[in-house]
């Protein structure tokens, strides 16, 4: 069952969150750089943590939670489809290298072929 498609509109909380979480990523990334001399592990965790709760301010705003559910309807089709057996993908996967073996080697013949025709018998370059 599909979730109804339901326009919402920004409030201004919403853009709030949204700046809000697009401030704490450009922060973390700021306290990466600046952190350099406090050592590697002061500089990712203030990494870390900073994108960590830029992602749940996101996601607690009205994009945050569509992009969740879009994620989340994505997954559940993801579950339906029927996936082709292992012999049956390795056989699909042997025509199709074959076929692009088939192809090159036509090409290849195909190139050869005109330029024997017009750097040779044409114009009469000799290599």
């Amino acid at each position: 069952m599909a979730t109804p498609q339901i326009q919402t509109v920004s409030t201004g909380v919403d853009k709030a969150k949204l700046v809000a979480a697009a401030a704490l990523v450009a922060a973390a990334l700021a306290a990466f750089y600046l952190l350099s001399k406090q050592g590697q592990l002061a500089q990712w965790g203030a990494l870390l943590a900073g994108l960590a709760v830029a992602v749940v301010v996101f996601f607690t705003s009205e994009s945050g939670k569509a992009l969740y559910a879009f994620g989340h309807d994505a997954w559940r089709e993801v579950k339906k489809v029927v996936w082709p057996a292992r012999k049956e993908a390795i056989q699909m996967t042997a025509y199709v290298f074959a076929f692009v073996l088939v192809m090159a080697l036509f090409l290849w013949i195909t190139d050869k072929t005109l330029e024997w025709l017009f750097y040779d018998l044409i114009l009469g370059w000799k290599k």
